[in-house]
């Protein structure tokens, strides 16, 4: 991991590690291996202020999950009203970023990520469960600084039958081609043809 990263840093390439920890044990294991590896960005565990006190000194970022996450795979639960506050209160603890699980919300996952969007000062990245164009143009429309796709690009989501690559590449090709001023027309015919 230290050498993939040292790779990816001398490419001029920002480097990120989501850790899926529910436990402040684990979330401070996965902080100190995100140190130790070089990593420029911690994405994920549930908030402790002991992981944010362990990164203050350090030059590892930490982007958090904002709300009630529980099980595996993470699921996010509670009013948008909750979890924008838990987003707002995260914020002004001095986290660098949030790691919203927006489409593994048990709710309205847009809305949500708007709300987010528009009550926090602090970049936020959609993770989890985008699978679609449909999703990313949602994301890209709520004003999301970014998003992580897993699980989709193996399952092969976008390309079915392509391979990873192949479904890394179109996802890549739509973002470039999509024009952010014509997503509404997208979204509305998407809409239409449901």
């Amino acid at each position: 991991m230290k050498r993939l990263v040292h790779e990816m840093k001398e490419a001029g390439k920002t480097t990120y590690l989501e850790v899926v920890s529910l436990s402040e044990e684990e979330g401070l294991r996965g902080a100190k291996i995100a140190v130790e590896a070089g990593f420029d960005i911690l994405m994920g565990t549930v908030f402790f202020d002991s992981i944010l006190d362990y990164l203050k000194e350090k030059p590892t970022q930490y982007y958090p999950f904002p709300g009630h996450v529980y099980s595996h795979p993470s699921l996010l639960d509670g009013t948008i009203e909750e979890i924008v506050s838990h987003a707002h209160l995260l914020d002004s603890k001095g986290v660098q970023g949030l790691d919203l699980l927006s489409y593994r919300y048990v709710g309205d996952a847009p809305r949500l990520l708007r709300e987010v969007v528009k009550g926090t000062n602090v970049p936020s990245v959609s993770a989890g469960s985008i699978d679609s164009y449909q999703r990313l143009a949602e994301v890209w429309q709520a004003g999301a600084w970014g998003f992580t796709i897993g699980s989709a690009l193996f399952d092969k989501k976008f390309v079915p039958g392509g391979s990873f690559l192949d479904n890394t590449l179109a996802v890549c090709a739509w973002l470039e081609k999509t024009d952010p001023s014509e997503l509404d027309q997208y979204l509305d015919y998407q809409e239409q043809m449901k």
